[in-house]
Formats: C-alpha cells, structure tokens, sequence
C-alpha cells in the first residue's frame, strides 16, 4: 500500500567525484544536481510546477521512458516487480528515486537510486540503475536476505555483471554506501576488481554522487538550470572526455563483451 500523504519531491544541488586510482591515475569533480522523488504519489508532489513536468517537453522533466525495462508498464508496478522477483515483498512504502532530470528534452543518466521504504519509513532495499552509452540498461537490487533494514552508512555490495566502460572489466564487485538525511543525500560507489569477501584493498574506481536538499519550488529549478544550464548534455560529453584522457594515459582497454548464446531450443 502506498503512503496516505503526499512526499515532497526534492532537489539536490551538489558534485559528483571521480577517481581512477591504478594502474593510471584519474580524477575530477564536476557540478551536479538530481531530483528526489516520491514516486508512488508522484503527480502530485509535482502538481504546479512550471519549470518540472513529468513525461512532457519543459525547461527540466521527467519522462517514464528513461527508466524502467522498456515495456508499457507503470514504473511503480515495474519497481515492485523487480523487487518482489529479488525476494524484496515487504518494500511497501515509499519508493524515492535519485536521477537527473532532463534538460530542454535530453538526459543521459549513468546511474539512477531507487530508495525502496517500507510503510514504517526504514529502508529495505536499494536499486541501482545502471545506463551505459551503449543504450543497455541494468538494475543491481541490493538488499539483506533476512529483511532486515540497511542502515545508514552500511556498506553493501554486487558483483558487477554489466559492462559500463570501456577501460574496466566486467569482473569484481561494487561496494555501495548511502547517507540520505532531511538536508543532504550522498551516495557513493567504490569498484573493485577482486571477488566479493576479498580482503580490504584500495578500489580501482572511487565515485560519489552528493548534494545539499531543498524541497522542489520554480525558484529552486531555475538556479540549478542557470547555474548549469547544459548539464546533461554536459554528462554525456565529459563521460567521452574522460574516455579520452584514459585512452591518452593507455589505460587498460576491454572490448564490450559479446551477449551471451542463446539457449538452443529443446
């Protein structure tokens, strides 16, 4: 069941980190904004915004279409199937998602956090939306299989299964950290190339994504666009700039790997 009142929605003006740390070392910071949204009453914790629109063209929106597996399906129904196919049945109340807004009709989003609640406001489970520049799409559930809450700051991990760039393997594991307050949400994400239990060794990539929290009003939307007013195009770009640095500094390479054979039929 949902919640019975309707969640302010939420902006997050703040940075995102990045730092390759062997075998060549890498790292920048760019301005950042994200959205937080109360996505089981979204339509009206968006109702009269003039600078937001949810699945129409405006200075900033939100379209079901960039989320999701693709099929016709309500993104509420679609999340609670993800989740229920995890073995997550009890993530009935809130479902908060942290992504980039478009911009002027265009966004890119390398990684999206759905904050899966239940009705009593802890968290059961967290997903990560993963998009390469391939337009492949990916989801990580990360939850405790004895139900019990995760806690704010405890380090959760996932095998990387899902190829995002180039100049990494698909091997290793993520280990994933949250701090989501009433004034600041932070998430970050450490890669890994040994296998999950592995003893503790400096990461191969360190990231962060963080941001101070307002609730959403025209005033707000209008400085975060003035004050990056190309950002997700701006995403997509320095993700080929980035790209580039490490093809110069001869980073290891990795092709994409082939889609696994299909089955043969019986």
């Amino acid at each position: 069941m949902p919640p019975d009142v309707a969640a302010p929605a939420q902006i997050a003006t703040g940075e995102v980190r990045h730092t390759r740390h062997r075998p060549r070392r890498n790292a920048f910071r760019y301005p950042a904004y994200f959205l937080r949204l109360p996505m089981r009453r979204l339509d009206a914790a968006l109702a009269g915004h003039r600078c937001l629109s949810h699945n129409r063209f405006n200075l900033l929106s939100f379209h079901d279409a960039d989320h999701g597996d693709r099929r016709p399906l309500p993104l509420v129904t679609w999340i609670d199937g993800l989740l229920g196919d995890a073995g997550v049945h009890d993530a009935d109340g809130e479902l908060w998602l942290h992504t980039f807004p478009r911009v002027l009709g265009y966004a890119f989003k390398p990684v999206s956090f759905w904050f899966c609640e239940r009705r009593d406001g802890t968290l059961r489970a967290v997903v990560c939306e993963i998009n390469n520049t391939f337009g492949e799409r990916h989801c990580y559930v990360l939850a405790h299989p004895d139900g019990r809450s995760i806690a704010g700051g405890e380090a959760l991990s996932a095998r990387k299964t899902f190829h995002v760039s180039p100049f990494c393997a698909v091997r290793g594991h993520y280990r994933f950290r949250f701090l989501n307050a009433s004034r600041r949400s932070v998430a970050r994400i450490d890669y890994d190339e040994s296998e999950p239990g592995a003893s503790a060794s400096l990461p191969l990539l360190s990231t962060s994504l963080s941001g101070a929290l307002q609730p959403i009003s025209d005033r707000a939307l209008l400085s975060a666009f003035l004050r990056i007013p190309l950002f997700t195009f701006g995403v997509i770009a320095r993700i080929h700039w980035q790209a580039l640095r490490l093809w110069w500094k001869r980073a290891p390479f990795f092709s994409k790997p082939a889609p696994p054979a299909a089955e043969a039929p019986r």
